[in-house]
């Protein structure tokens, strides 16, 4: 996975409330394990036409005018299935961080296991880049992960993250990975370990 430190960037906005895990990624295109090629079926039924497959001019992700690492959603995104391709299709299509005011926790854990960072913050502050965004698309939003602060409109608020995730997104981890280079460490342990046995 790619290192999560500081992301600037423009943000799209999708001001739509309970924005489920079906409408991320529909359960049609779940046949694949491999994680790439997801993000060309986010949100496809927004995206597309159901009936000429064409794309719908009015959904934000077909509007050049928006562009971004950044998806700024409204409250309570990713609801619904636990299925974890909702994450690969936003990573797979570019997204580094969703803002949101609330997220679902199965959704939560599944976008910090595969390199997308969910930032919570309060509702005021989601209307406000949410509003500001749609008028001025060519602001950015400033994330800082080591200081765990969103900042916009030189405005900033605190995010929480779980510590361990935290290291594992600033280093590139995943669980592997973090295990991985702990090697030298679990090693020592287990050699301390085998000599306390041994006396």
């Amino acid at each position: 996975m790619q290192k999560l430190v500081i992301i600037q960037s423009r943000a799209i906005p999708l001001p739509v409330e309970n924005i489920d895990t079906d409408q991320i990624i529909p359960a049609r295109f779940l046949k694949s394990i491999d994680k790439n090629g997801f993000g060309d079926n986010l949100f496809r039924d927004w995206r597309y036409n159901v009936h000429t497959n064409e794309p719908n001019p009015d959904f934000v992700l077909n509007n050049p005018t928006y562009s971004g690492e950044i998806l700024v959603a409204g409250n309570n995104f990713g609801c619904g299935s636990s299925r974890e391709h909702a994450a690969w299709s936003l990573t797979d299509y570019g997204f580094k961080v969703v803002v949101s005011s609330f997220f679902a926790d199965i959704f939560k854990g599944n976008a910090l296991n595969n390199g997308l960072l969910p930032v919570k913050v309060s509702e005021e502050f989601l209307k406000e880049i949410l509003s500001d965004i749609t008028e001025n698309p060519e602001k950015e939003i400033l994330v800082d992960v080591e200081k765990q602060t969103i900042t916009f409109n030189d405005k900033s608020e605190s995010f929480e993250i779980d510590s361990y995730k935290k290291i594992c997104l600033m280093n590139g981890y995943d669980d592997i990975d973090f295990l991985i280079s702990r090697k030298q460490a679990i090693q020592e342990f287990e050699l301390k370990t085998q000599k306390v046995y041994e006396n």
